[in-house]
């Protein structure tokens, strides 16, 4: 063996009972586990790591995250790899970098410049799923990642291959055209499709539309994972839509960031949660992941309606320096309540800039729209306005709109997982994007009981495993990949706070992957083993 960690509390990820046990890893692969009750000797290595009775658990996947450049950019990656998450899911909302051709790249950096950069800094030498994947595995020199990768095929990108910004239906030649991107992408190593359902172009796909190419998505054992039509104002009839379309395409889904937010949702999660479990008993394959905070986190030009966003990035800077139109926008957001703001009135005081892409903005981070209009006497959307134009679109959020009721009653549900949707953009991120993990372990089981330790670990390990059809992750259990985290429950906690939203978590002294340490003594290595991890529906179903 390599590697004996020895006299470790082993929360294996299937939920059930911790124990005692010495765990051996031998290529990067789990190798023996010695329970203290079991007769024989204990396992050997030339490298013995004493555990001390730290909990030792399967590697944290963070099912939705916003990582895509980040991994490519950054070979330490600390905001993950420091909380244990050994596996990312990449692509979310219907926005990424893949499939694209030279058109369509231009137009999505700009398009989410605020959730990962405009990536000036990225030499973007693929156009394929496939080719993106492969990038990940030769990055740095042919090192590789931080941590390991999968990825969803963005459904609004592929409509912005295939069909443009505009708000109309696909041609049937669109839709054949998306379906084999959708296909290709699949058969390259995409483990699903995600949509951005109040983020343009995304969002302007009928039912039809997306059951279409669910059924790809189906077809190669993937998954569907919608940012669905609304988390406000129609947030239960959105999930229900989901619900429906995908049993009817056949296609598993999975439902991002799963919330009830705004005050028209407070008290509301056991509604969400009936409308699931009737679907699950009736045989549907659903799951789910959250964060466990309150406040979401978006762009500002997300906000605005739909009819705004046609045409692209360009053409809603036209719209807003148009005095008529900026008012029309004004109208929808403040009084009728936009399909980018969820069918709810913008509240500007829930508002709370944590990123600009111009410098001499930087001065508005931290503040709330209303707060800098009164700085300024003037009007909210006279602030809005000028932010959007002045940050060509870059400026990044945090929108205040959630309940904690909620937020714990859909924790707890047996198909819950974990996501951080963690923008890494921005002077005054959101903390989850460093903290999800430790605060699932330290707030919401050491300090409110809220899941045990071995149910949480199962949500963070083994479902998402379960969900991705990933055969050798998620347990701790002989054969399986040595992603593993090695914490403490009595301190483990994110150190994260909106206040200072880039503090490592403690707590967590030692992460691996494949075996190899990359964190050692709560320290980030050298070491770069991540991969790409690539679908198990590579082949279409015969």
């Amino acid at each position: 063996m390599d590697l004996v960690i020895r006299d470790a509390r082993v929360v294996d990820g299937s939920g059930a009972p911790s124990y005692r046990a010495d765990v051996g890893v031998t290529d990067g692969r789990i190798t023996e586990i010695r329970r203290e009750d079991d007769g024989g000797p204990r396992p050997t290595a030339p490298r013995v790591l004493d555990a001390g009775g730290l909990a030792l658990s399967p590697g944290f996947t963070d099912m939705h995250a916003h990582s895509d450049l980040a991994l490519l950019r950054d070979p330490d990656h600390s905001a993950k790899a420091a909380q244990g998450v050994t596996l990312e899911v990449l692509g979310q909302d219907g926005l990424s970098y893949a499939p694209a051709d030279d058109r369509t790249l231009a137009e999505v950096r700009r398009a989410i410049a605020g959730w990962n950069g405009d990536g000036s800094d990225i030499d973007f030498d693929w156009r394929t799923v496939g080719g993106y994947l492969d990038r990940l595995d030769r990055n740095f020199g042919g090192e590789g990642i931080a941590v390991n990768a999968a990825y969803l095929i963005p459904q609004g990108t592929v409509r912005m291959l295939a069909v443009g910004w505009e708000d109309r239906p696909a041609t049937e030649a669109e839709l054949v055209r998306m379906k084999d991107l959708v296909a290709q992408g699949m058969t390259e190593g995409a483990v699903g499709m995600s949509s951005g359902l109040t983020y343009t172009p995304g969002m302007y796909a009928k039912d039809s539309e997306l059951a279409e190419l669910c059924r790809v998505v189906a077809h190669h054992d993937g998954y569907y994972c919608p940012h669905h039509r609304s988390y406000g104002a129609g947030a239960l009839a959105a999930y229900e839509e989901m619900v429906r379309l995908t049993r009817d395409a056949g296609c598993a889904l999975h439902l991002a960031h799963a919330t009830m937010n705004f005050g028209v949702n407070k008290g509301r999660a056991p509604e969400l949660l009936a409308l699931l479990d009737d679907a699950l008993a009736e045989g549907a394959d659903i799951s789910l992941d959250t964060y466990p905070y309150t406040p979401g986190c978006t762009t500002l030009v997300a906000m605005l309606p739909s009819w705004a966003g046609e045409g692209g990035p360009e053409s809603v800077l036209a719209r807003l320096a148009d005095d008529t139109t900026a008012e029309r926008i004004r109208h929808h957001l403040e009084v009728v309540g936009s399909d980018g703001c969820h069918g709810v009135p913008i509240e500007w005081d829930t508002i709370e800039i944590s990123g600009v892409g111009a410098s001499h903005l930087a001065g508005h981070v931290g503040r709330t729209v209303a707060e800098l209009a009164r700085l300024h006497g003037e009007a909210p959307w006279v602030t809005a306005r000028r932010l959007l134009t002045e940050d060509r679109l870059g400026t990044t959020i945090l929108q205040h709109v959630g309940h904690e009721e909620n937020v714990r009653q859909i924790m707890r549900h047996r198909v819950h997982t974990g996501g951080s949707d963690g923008i890494l953009q921005g002077d005054k991120p959101h903390p989850r994007a460093y903290g999800t993990f430790p605060q699932y372990l330290g707030r919401y089981v050491r300090e409110l009981g809220i899941l045990s330790l071995e149910e949480c670990v199962a949500h963070l390990t083994s479902r998402p495993a379960a969900r991705l059809r990933l055969t050798d992750r998620g347990y701790v259990r002989e054969g399986y990949r040595a992603d593993l985290v090695l914490f403490d429950p009595d301190t483990v906690a994110a150190g994260s706070t909106f206040a200072e939203p880039r503090t490592l978590p403690v707590g967590i002294p030692h992460v691996l992957i494949d075996g190899r340490f990359v964190i050692e003594d709560g320290r980030r290595t050298s070491v770069l083993a991540g991969r790409a991890v690539r679908g198990a529906g590579r082949a279409a179903r015969s």
